[in-house]
């Protein structure tokens, strides 16, 4: 039941009317990850469920990207997330990218200062694209534990 409101189990926007310009806002910088963010579908969602997991956002945990299945990504690729250090239906560099949303989400100050991980990143990752994966992790984590913090839309099934 949410925190803030009457809202129902399966409403994750509603929320918003509590505070109309912070969640338009969100809702832009949400758009912009989703339709601007220049990563590759896998690599992007291999991130995001790791946050998913992170957050325990069941909401999170549940949305799929419409187009995914057009580029592999079945039940299996998010039913492996938890085990993204060695399953081996991840590449190399969706597992950096796991990696990083991981520690992102779970000490990003050893991310930040692990030399080792930045080499082997940049070996699969333009600056570009480490920032669009930044970028996109900083509103996953902020997205992702506000929802699950305020009990709101966890019953969601969200299809991107």
């Amino acid at each position: 039941m949410s925190r803030i409101g009457d809202f129902a189990d399966d409403d994750v926007t509603a929320f918003a009317v509590k505070s109309p310009d912070l969640g338009a806002a969100m809702a832009n910088f949400t758009q912009a990850v989703y339709t601007k963010g220049r990563l590759p579908l896998r690599v992007r969602e291999a991130a995001r469920i790791v946050i998913a997991h992170a957050n325990e956002c069941v909401v999170c945990q549940n949305t799929r990207d419409a187009d995914g299945a057009a580029s592999g990504l079945d039940e299996e690729f998010y039913d492996h997330a938890t085990e993204w250090r060695t399953w081996p239906g991840y590449s190399d560099t969706e597992r950096i990218a796991m990696e990083f949303a991981h520690r992102f989400a779970a000490d990003h100050t050893a991310l930040r200062d692990d030399e080792d991980f930045w080499e082997r990143a940049a070996q699969h990752f333009s600056d570009e694209l480490l920032t669009d994966l930044a970028i996109s992790c900083a509103m996953w984590v902020g997205m992702g534990r506000m929802l699950r913090t305020l009990d709101i839309g966890q019953a969601c099934k969200i299809t991107l």
